[in-house]
């Protein structure tokens, strides 16, 4: 008898189709791992499969923000909306397909209620496995979870919620930064072998911090190990939170999100980050900039009728000292000194600002959503049963 038995869990007898016969599981060969400078450069290899275009794609995404922030009800709603083929964020279509939702610190109850939420009413998706236990990843966990992708070949997403509950001890004599590595190196192995999405919610430290990737709870070796990392912080203004992302196949990028307390649901806002974490007064003349570049205080009056125009010239000055605007010698203002240097061709000889607003660049981390594709090609596999 084993001196820490693992009990039977409902995760290894879950069938893809309850009212089909077993079938053997599809064979995935060992990809090819050696090549010569020109047959690499020959090779022709699929695009990454997208569970959310632009923002996850296959391979490991940590998942972090501090506590309470709604991490959960996030990830859970992503595992709706691949499950479903409905859309991200009410507002990013995604390809369906078979969800694994380990929810380790959720009871089957709490889970039933934020699922009524997020759903409001609709018919909850069948191809979304929820499961509240599961073994470490080094005492079955991997290969209760292969078993479960072994009979959804289709599946597109598996969603670990807590990372902290998956990982198990740390193997013995190691550093901190290798094992932080090696745990994480786990569900990597189960992401590559089968071509989907592994998201781990993690936690992020106290400190904050300028970059980002700095805040990830743990060493180096968390984000240095998964493929992207999402962070999820709090945010000021019309916006509630900021998805900070970045990655191996994901573009950096900040998107707004506004947490939908009636329904549970984080909605994705329109435009750049910008725009949602400031007040009123300065989301109101960046937008009017942004159309008009070189415009000055008295011409944005004319667009803002309920802010006087002294508020206007002082919330400008100090925008430019904060370096949200760029200004000319003349008093006019520009969204930033790349467009202050672009000449302006054509000026209304009523407001003094540009007919054809010039700012057409594509704006940061929202464009990537319509830029982004999915494929629908699976990736070379890995040998589950090799050494990590």
């Amino acid at each position: 008898m084993s001196a820490n038995p693992i009990p039977p869990l409902h995760l290894y007898s879950v069938p893809r189709d309850p009212q089909q016969s077993p079938e053997a599981p599809p064979v995935r060969e060992r990809p090819r791992t050696a090549w010569t400078a020109d047959q690499l450069m020959a090779a022709q290899f699929p695009e990454p499969k997208w569970a959310v275009p632009g923002i996850l794609a296959e391979g490991v995404s940590l998942l972090a923000g501090p506590p309470k922030v709604g991490k959960s009800w996030l990830s859970l709603g992503l595992g709706l909306s691949v499950a479903a083929g409905s859309q991200a964020f009410d507002s990013v279509p995604v390809k369906g397909g078979p969800v694994l939702y380990l929810a380790l610190e959720d009871t089957p109850r709490r889970l039933q209620t934020r699922m009524g939420k997020l759903l409001g009413g609709q018919k909850a998706p069948a191809g979304l496995t929820l499961v509240t236990e599961c073994p470490p990843f080094p005492q079955g966990g991997v290969e209760a979870i292969a078993g479960w992708l072994d009979r959804n070949p289709d599946a597109r997403m598996v969603v670990i919620d807590v990372f902290a509950k998956m990982r198990g001890q740390a193997p013995q004599g190691v550093s901190a930064y290798d094992a932080d590595y090696v745990a994480v190196g786990y569900a990597k192995r189960l992401a590559d072998h089968y071509g989907i999405a592994v998201v781990l919610v993690h936690h992020v430290r106290k400190m904050a911090s300028e970059d980002f990737l700095t805040e990830v709870s743990g060493t180096n070796g968390i984000a240095g190990a998964a493929d992207a990392t999402l962070v999820l912080k709090r945010a000021r203004g019309q916006a509630d939170g900021i998805l900070h992302v970045t990655g191996r196949d994901v573009n950096e990028a900040e998107y707004a999100l506004q947490f939908q307390e009636a329904s549970g649901a984080w909605h994705l806002l329109d435009g750049p980050v910008s725009d949602h974490t400031v007040g009123d007064t300065r989301a109101a003349i960046l937008r009017h900039v942004r159309a008009n570049p070189g415009a000055r205080p008295k011409d944005m009056a004319v667009d803002l009728p309920q802010v006087d125009i002294d508020t206007i010239r002082r919330t400008c000055s100090r925008m430019a000292a904060d370096g949200q605007l760029a200004k000319d010698g003349s008093g006019r203002y520009y969204p930033d000194t790349e467009t202050r240097t672009q000449p302006v061709s054509k000026v209304s000889e009523l407001s003094g600002c540009p007919v054809t607003p010039s700012d057409q660049r594509e704006r940061s981390g929202q464009s990537e959503l319509e830029l982004s594709g999915l494929s629908g090609s699976d990736s070379p596999s890995l040998n589950m049963r090799g050494t990590p």
